[in-house]
């Protein structure tokens, strides 16, 4: 019984950080996916008023996601088109995002 014990400690202690890496992964990843669908409704020419009921609309991601539409679209949208259209947005603020 104890030798079980310490065994489940250990896995547990073990898989904490690699959980939390996972769920921070996972947050991530779907603020990644907010900002491909900001850029893809930027190169479409939708307005910038419209972007956070075009986005939300075709969300692939948790309702609670959506706040950051909002705080995303200016950052897009102040962009040059030309640089919309040449860079990856959604890797480089997943990298941010799992620097932090």
């Amino acid at each position: 019984m104890v030798k079980y014990f310490v065994v489940s400690a250990v896995v547990a202690a073990l898989c904490g950080p690699a959980m939390a890496a996972s769920k921070k992964e996972t947050d991530c990843g779907h603020q990644a996916a907010v900002v491909a669908a900001v850029q893809k409704a930027r190169i479409d020419r939708v307005g910038e008023r419209k972007v956070p009921a075009h986005v939300a609309a075709n969300a692939t991601w948790p309702d609670r996601y959506n706040t950051a539409i909002t705080l995303v679209t200016p950052w897009v949208y102040e962009m040059k088109m030309r640089e919309v259209k040449a860079k990856d947005l959604s890797a480089a603020w997943k990298e941010m995002c799992l620097a932090q």
